[in-house]
This record gives C-alpha cells, structure tokens and sequence, in this order.
C-alpha cells in the first residue's frame, strides 16, 4: 500500500468496528517515536508547572481562593506521605512525589475527553492519528519507571557511598561470614537485581494496563448506540474518575517507599 493510499484511508476514516478500534489505538509515530504521547506529556507538564507557579506568586495568607486551597491540600497530602513513608532527610523527595502524582494524574485524566474529541481536531490539521493518553502507552510509563530506578540507585549511592552501595549487593538478603559469605555473594547479586529490575518492571506494567484497559473500554463505548453511551459512559466515567487518582497515588507511594528502602541499611 502506498503512503498516499494510506493517508487517503486514514483521513477517510474507519470503515468497521475493527478499524475503529486500530485507528484510535495507533499512535503518531515518526522514526520510531510517539510524538502524541511526547508533546500531550510536555504540554501537561507546562500545565502543571504554570499552575502552581501561579499559585505560589499569588498565595495569600489570608482567606485563600478555591485554587489556593485545593493547591494546598494537595502539597498538605504529599508532605503527610513522605513523612510517613520516608524517614531520612532530603529537599528533593517532596517535590519530586508532588510532581509524580499531579503530573501523572494530568496524564491519566485526559482519558476523561471524548474519544473523539482531539483525534477530530487533529484529522483537521492533517494528523490522522492521535492517542491523547500518554499513560496508556508503555514507553512513556517504561520511561518514568526507569527514571525511578536511576534515582533509587542514585540515593543508595548517596546514603551508602559507593563501597556501602556494592557490598550490600553481595551480602543482602542472606548474611554471613567467612567462605559461607563468599558462597552466597552470587546469590544476593541475583536476589539484589531481580527485587531491583522488578521495581521499575511493576510501576510501568500497573499504570499503563489500568490506563490502557481504561482507554479501550472508552473507545469500545463510543461505538454503541448513542443513548447506551450515556447509560454506559457516566458510570464508569464516575468510576474511572478513582481509577486514575488511585493509579496516580500509588506511583507516586511507591517511588517514596523504594526511595526510603533505598536510603536504609539492611
């Protein structure tokens, strides 16, 4: 098939269910980038910095406005959370939990938008595929998580030094002395990297599936009946709504639990 014919199909639209379904699952790819899930992902982050940075610049101590209170409560929650999860001392583990959770749940909430929605806007401009849910693409929650584990090494590191940081490779979780710890060195180096590679593996794979099962399940409500849309639609919007504040709360709870695992000695 030329590359014509296929834009031509595309700007058509989708003859059946089935190329519906594709349609609305392929992303904007060019050299083997997404660029939807980039530029939807860069632009919330601007969102969420201006927001906020309006907030603070605007912060009153006096009876504050609804976007003030809400801002706080969401700063008041975060910082609970870190000082109950994390016991050491950091500047960086606040902000970075604040901006997981707001940003992932930006990312998450824009499977509140009709299905149809953005890609109709963008067919107008000539884009002819768009996924507006970044989180419902496994590179970009792939990406996250292994920017987690960098920073888990990274604070091992920090609170352990170098040397602190490979010895507890070799003799954590099965302890000894003598030849019996030189025996059971290659088996804490196992143990060590599984429990270490599974971290990233588990926040990637929870936070795309429920946000890509959340995405399908929207795309296959679109094509009912519209009166079944509004009897189908509003409930599990309503359900969804907890879906992704809670896929958002347990990024970001278990980045300050791996955080503060990765701060203390064994």
């Amino acid at each position: 098939m030329s590359t014509e014919h296929a834009v031509e199909l595309a700007h058509a639209g989708p003859a059946n269910s089935t190329e519906y379904i594709k349609h609305h699952l392929t992303h904007l790819n060019n050299g083997g980038m997404n660029l939807d899930t980039f530029w939807v992902s860069l632009m919330l982050g601007l969102v969420f910095l201006a927001i906020f940075i309006y907030v603070a610049r605007k912060a009153t101590s006096g009876v504050p406005g609804r976007l003030q209170s809400f801002v706080e409560m969401v700063l008041e929650l975060v910082q609970d959370l870190v000082k109950s999860a994390f016991h050491a001392k950091s500047n960086v583990i606040g902000p970075l939990s604040l901006t997981i959770f707001v940003w992932v749940w930006l990312l998450n909430a824009m499977d509140f938008l009709p299905v149809d929605l953005l890609p109709k806007i963008g067919d107008l401009f000539g884009v002819h595929h768009l996924r507006v849910v970044p989180t419902a693409d496994v590179n970009h929650t792939f990406g996250m998580s292994l920017s987690v584990l960098v920073m888990i090494i990274a604070f091992s590191i920090k609170a352990k030094g170098v040397g602190g940081w490979t010895k507890e490779l070799f003799t954590a979780p099965f302890h000894a002395h003598g030849f019996a710890a030189i025996i059971l060195a290659p088996i804490n180096f196992v143990f060590q990297m599984i429990e270490l590679l599974a971290k990233p593996i588990s926040l990637a794979l929870r936070l795309f599936g429920n946000m890509y099962a959340g995405e399908l399940i929207f795309i296959l409500i679109a094509l009912l009946p519209w009166y079944v849309q509004w009897m189908l639609g509003g409930p599990w919007a309503i359900f969804h709504i907890l879906v992704v504040t809670l896929q958002a709360f347990v990024f970001m709870i278990l980045t300050i639990v791996y955080l503060s695992l990765a701060v203390e000695k064994h």
